[in-house]
């Protein structure tokens, strides 16, 4: 390798990082898709739509925690701060630094915890800021790529983790979580929304 193409490896990384930027939220997710592609599974954030129905069955006043996996740029952090009580929580969990990182910068409210770390360890990153239990976990997971065994695992350690009568709430490109969410959870409701680039289908798992 040349000193010109060594050069080329240093900075496009840096111009990627500064167009993406300059872009806003979208750059950031876009940009976080571009290095892991198989852990974000989507080259857009959700739509709007996705954003009202998949929230559109959570008990708000009885929510004191509520948990997103793969939150990228916030899509559904305002808005679920803004459904809230005072005294609930929002724990995200990402194992994208870009991520995290964005997260930690931009969101400001007290409620609101970034944790850089896997999903398989939400009963652990639960108890570390104080709970015990989840009332809903929501997740954008593509869970069709994931590394062998690891879906299955996130899935089983969140129906541990929600306290009865609470909920795992999907969305989803293909059937992956679906699948997993009816192995470990009694009752499963579907939705489908069809405003979304691509169709996005969601699913709510509840502890009954």
């Amino acid at each position: 390798m040349n000193g010109n193409e060594l050069a080329e490896q240093r900075v496009l990384p840096r111009l990627l990082g500064r167009i993406t930027r300059a872009m806003g939220p979208a750059g950031v997710f876009f940009q976080g898709f571009l290095e892991h592609p198989r852990m974000v599974g989507a080259m857009l954030p959700s739509s709007p739509a996705v954003v009202k129905a998949m929230l559109s069955r959570v008990d708000w006043p009885s929510t004191r925690l509520f948990i997103e996996y793969g939150p990228g740029v916030g899509t559904f952090c305002q808005p679920v701060l803004d459904r809230l009580p005072r005294d609930g929580e929002l724990l995200v969990i990402d194992t994208n630094p870009l991520y995290i990182d964005y997260l930690r910068r931009t969101i400001t409210d007290s409620r609101f915890h970034a944790v850089l770390g896997s999903a398989e360890d939400v009963e652990e990153i639960v108890r570390s800021i104080g709970h015990d239990k989840a009332d809903y976990v929501l997740s954008g997971l593509p869970f069709s790529t994931l590394p062998d065994g690891v879906g299955q695992a996130i899935v089983a350690a969140t129906a541990r983790v929600i306290r009865q009568g609470g909920a795992f709430l999907t969305y989803q490109y293909r059937h992956s979580a679906l699948e997993f969410t009816m192995r470990h959870f009694p009752r499963v409701e579907t939705a489908k929304v069809w405003a979304n680039i691509p169709r996005c289908l969601l699913a709510w798992g509840w502890q009954d």
